[in-house]
């Protein structure tokens, strides 16, 4: 009996740790997303919040379950300006980011806030396979961060008082989010003020700031109607164009299997359409929102946008070049991009 039963407890040893093993091949791997912007369902709310859970959708169902993601929206599990650091220690997997946040540690990336620059988002997109993007793309991964999704959001200028052309500016405290949009600003007479896009709304109500440039998207998100009277949108011109890309830890990206990985990337393709679709509609919303609420709303001509160029090109546009490792070669693969 003792001779029969070891080979059979050995047995049932090797089944059950070859059950164990299968068990935790199959199990599902859950991907944490972090990103500062409302939270809302995959039908309605903010459409980055949107774009995020159809997203964690369309992986799901192409992995057959292997991934399952959980989503923290309103830096509910990391502070805003701590994200894309949370990506490289690898204590959140993804996030939706703005990515000229990131210019004081990475002065390269300021090119994706440059003002002026992008003129509208199909010339953003563009970057995409072209050498200003795969230069992106090889940095940030150099930094430990995958791009999966490519999103430019325009931006516009919500104001206590009309600010339209560069003279509107002078003596205003206005935000502007990134080093060199700030330095055009400074350059049109503007005192700076600078705090991340869920922050303006309480900066506005107390005075810290008297105006704002961010996106379309956040503007109506964030309820900036009632803190401002004037907003210049971003539906006929913008000198701001934002990159807001989704972004994935490249340590969890290496961790996945090769299928895994190519439903990652390929619904994250599959989405920048819906993407820029969804930046468009705001572009307009916004000027809605705030005529419905009684405020004031201008958009931007062609003069009034190139006299802002110009005012980019000589303030920010020579700092990025003067200032930023190899500055001049960026902005020659931006400006190539039509």
């Amino acid at each position: 009996m003792r001779l029969m039963f070891k080979p059979l407890v050995a047995g049932m040893t090797a089944a059950a740790l070859t059950f164990g093993m299968a068990s935790t091949a199959s199990a599902a791997t859950t991907i944490k997303v972090s990103h500062q912007f409302p939270g809302g369902t995959e039908d309605k709310g903010d459409f980055r919040d949107r774009l995020v859970r159809k997203f964690a959708k369309g992986v799901e169902a192409k992995t057959n379950g292997e991934l399952k993601f959980e989503i923290f929206p309103g830096s509910s599990l990391v502070k805003t300006f701590a994200q894309f650091g949370a990506l490289q220690n690898g204590s959140v997997d993804m996030t939706l980011y703005p990515l000229a946040y990131e210019g004081g540690k990475i002065p390269q990336v300021n090119i994706t806030l440059m003002p002026g620059l992008i003129t509208s988002y199909e010339q953003g997109h563009r970057w995409k396979g072209q050498p200003i993007g795969n230069e992106l793309e090889k940095l940030l991964e150099s930094k430990g961060v995958k791009v999966v999704s490519w999103i430019w959001q325009a931006g516009g200028i919500a104001s206590k008082k009309k600010v339209v052309a560069p003279a509107d500016v002078k003596g205003v405290k206005i935000r502007g989010a990134s080093k060199h949009m700030d330095l055009m600003l400074k350059g049109a007479g503007g005192s700076i003020t600078n705090v991340p896009s869920n922050e303006v709304y309480s900066a506005m109500q107390t005075g810290v700031l008297d105006a704002a440039v961010t996106s379309s998207t956040s503007i109506i998100s964030f309820r900036l109607e009632e803190v401002g009277d004037h907003l210049t949108d971003a539906s006929q011109n913008s000198f701001w164009y934002m990159f807001e890309p989704l972004l994935m830890a490249k340590s969890t990206f290496d961790r996945l299997t090769p299928a895994q990985q190519k439903a990652v990337m390929e619904v994250g393709a599959s989405l920048e359409k819906f993407g820029m679709e969804e930046s468009k509609k705001d572009d307009v919303a916004a000027a809605e929102v705030w005529k419905k609420a009684g405020k004031k709303a201008y958009s931007m001509d062609d003069a009034t946008f190139n006299a802002w160029r110009e005012v980019a090109k000589k303030s920010a546009w020579v700092d990025f070049a003067e200032e930023v490792k190899d500055g001049q070669k960026w902005l020659d693969m931006a400006t190539a991009v039509k």
